[in-house]
């Protein structure tokens, strides 16, 4: 069977899109050369792998399975071409980056300078819409999530276990008195993120003990960032995580501790990547920030 790997790496791409421009423009090819070299696969390999309609493409059974096999096959070729590359020179390229916006906001203005100026010939484009993101026509490099995440085909590295710590401004405890017990959040206005219960739970850890505290708020938003901007503004006590640059951030916004001895439950980071094969922008990336986010003051 005459079948090249460069016309496998072009399928590949078509099918993690499902879409033959959008592939052609990933690829800088014209939609109709990667269509022909598709059908020209097709041909060879003598099974009809996608069924075309006016608006979008779907795998038949048999594509689904080429590309199931074909697609780690392609990446690894993928990357032992570029790490052969890197050899001899710097890290380079454009890195697609999904994160959260409120990781986005807290963690990349912080790092981002430095990070520029290490690697100058990596090209960073964030995704900060947290939205699931799709194992199969997954187009990112690199995904930055909280939490336990569902079972998939994505490789999954946890980066550090965060912290959460409680802050309020000054103007807000001088107006409402500060917090000396977890129970003593119960009468505050806490701002949260939105939870699916009937009321909100914060869980608070010191050493051996742990307390489930119910908090209550007229302030909810899935957003961190703006949730410490609104701390700042004297609206209310506010959970953050905890790191060595973002305390200097909570610092210059004029946020203080409230109960100093306790913590929220701490939360994993995970980095979820398409192939245990790491590219070196990537690998990059991820030293670079790692031990950042893990310092402590």
């Amino acid at each position: 069977m005459d079948v090249q790997l460069n016309d496998i790496a072009l399928f590949v791409e078509v099918a993690k899109r499902k879409n033959f421009s959008h592939a052609a423009e990933a690829l800088n090819i014209p939609a109709a050369t990667l269509s022909r070299r598709v059908t020209e696969l097709e041909r060879r390999v003598g099974m009809q792998l996608l069924t075309r309609t006016t608006r979008r493409i779907e795998l038949t059974e048999a594509g689904a399975l080429y590309f199931e096999r074909c697609r780690h096959i392609i990446e690894e070729a993928r990357v032992a071409h570029e790490q052969l590359h890197d050899m001899a020179a710097q890290p380079k390229g454009r890195l697609r980056i999904s994160l959260t916006a409120s990781l986005a906001q807290l963690v990349l203005p912080l790092v981002m300078r430095e990070f520029t100026e290490q690697y100058p010939d990596i090209e960073c484009e964030f995704d900060v819409s947290g939205r699931p993101v799709d194992p199969i026509s997954n187009p990112f490099d690199l995904v930055l999530r909280f939490g336990q995440q569902p079972d998939s085909s994505l490789i999954s590295r946890q980066i550090m276990v965060m912290s959460h710590q409680l802050y309020a401004s000054h103007d807000y405890l001088a107006r409402h008195g500060e917090p000396l017990t977890p129970i003593d959040l119960s009468h505050h206005d806490c701002l949260r993120f939105p939870s699916g219960e009937g009321g909100s739970f914060w869980m608070l850890h010191s050493g051996e003990r742990v307390v489930r505290v119910q908090v209550f708020g007229r302030l909810i938003a899935n957003n961190m960032g703006m949730l410490a901007r609104l701390a700042a503004r004297g609206m209310g006590v506010v959970p953050l995580p905890v790191f060595h640059t973002m305390e200097k951030a909570i610092e210059r916004i004029g946020l203080v501790r409230v109960l100093p001895d306790w913590h929220l439950t701490p939360m994993p980071l995970f980095a979820l990547l398409p192939s245990r094969a790491i590219p070196a922008k990537t690998r990059a990336f991820l030293d670079f920030i790692q031990p950042r986010l893990n310092e402590r003051r």
